[in-house]
């Protein structure tokens, strides 16, 4: 007597990855406008929208720790030096605070660039890797603070959720809090964890790295001795350089030098700063300095490079 059997179907993960995106996607062109304003906020504090309907060039920011989900369109991440595609289904972790800049390279008006950013609570983080017995994690290992990865079905699952709770804005308060934080679950435990976990290990080389960058960001317009910045948070020199490095692809110095340019650039947007009046602002003593270090960012003189963003 033969044994029955059942067989079951496994859908790829390819193709659950594919339909979440199509339905974060369908959200997320429904709670934004086709006017070409890039960052769309909702009512989840944490969770944002980003929408564009046609290509950009390279357009610099300052990241905070954010988790970001691609869901149409494609964009290419540069952190320093360094180039990473970030496409369809692909998710992107911030662990510490970066400069970086983004580019739209794939987008049109009936087919925009559409993603979701959720701004990351380190010290939520903190809270559950001790939880989750992280806190023996080797404390030593400093590893890039950005980071682009597929995106795991069960990670797009509990997006997908906590999108739908704009649907239903009375659930908000009760059931995104619960959502969010299977999502930090998630970071911890997916393909990105050992970034998400060495950011939230006590006294991890990366803490001491995330540290610095606070005190650069609080102060980059200052002079900067990287001896007295390392000796502040508790490392040689030696071995501040080689782990600020591995977390920014940056020196102390070009780190603190991009916060500079970024906020002259912003000045003169915002502020009508002519170029020698924003290079004084942010510590450069020489404007000719200041102009070719500019021209080296962002590809085009200070006065041009805004005159071009104005009219792009």
């Amino acid at each position: 007597m033969s044994r029955g059997f059942t067989m079951t179907f496994v859908i790829p993960n390819s193709e659950v990855v594919a339909d979440r995106c199509e339905a974060l996607a369908a959200l997320v062109e429904r709670h934004t406008e086709p006017n070409n304003n890039l960052v769309y906020p909702t009512a989840i504090a944490p969770l944002s929208f980003s929408r564009s309907n046609a290509s950009s060039a390279i357009i610099y920011q300052d990241y905070e720790p954010r988790l970001a989900i691609l869901v149409q369109g494609k964009k290419n991440i540069v952190l320093g030096e360094e180039t990473y595609p970030y496409e369809i289904g692909q998710c992107l972790v911030v662990s510490v605070d970066l400069p970086i800049g983004g580019c739209i390279v794939e987008a049109t008006s009936d087919r925009p660039y559409l993603g979701l950013k959720l701004t990351l609570d380190p010290m939520q983080l903190c809270e559950m890797a001790a939880q989750m017995n992280f806190s023996s994690a080797k404390k030593e290992n400093s590893v890039r603070g950005l980071f682009v990865s597929n995106a795991d079905p069960t990670l797009l699952d509990c997006a997908l959720r906590l999108t739908k709770l704009l649907d239903t804005p009375q659930d908000i308060p009760m059931l995104a809090p619960m959502m969010i934080r299977e999502l930090y679950y998630r970071l911890l435990i997916g393909e990105q964890s050992e970034a998400v976990r060495q950011i939230a290990t006590s006294g991890s080389s990366m803490q001491r790295i995330a540290e610095a960058i606070k005190r650069i960001k609080s102060k980059f317009t200052q002079p900067m001795r990287v001896e007295d910045l390392a000796k502040q948070v508790r490392m040689s020199t030696s071995s501040f350089h080689q782990h600020f490095k591995q977390v920014t692809s940056m020196s102390p110095l070009q780190y603190q030098k991009q916060l500079r340019l970024l906020e002259a650039r912003r000045l003169m947007l915002t502020e009508d700063c002519d170029a020698t009046s924003a290079a004084y602002q942010v510590g450069y003593e020489s404007p000719s300095q200041f102009s070719r270090e500019y021209s080296r960012l962002f590809g085009a003189p200070p006065m041009r490079d805004i005159e071009r963003l104005r009219t792009a």
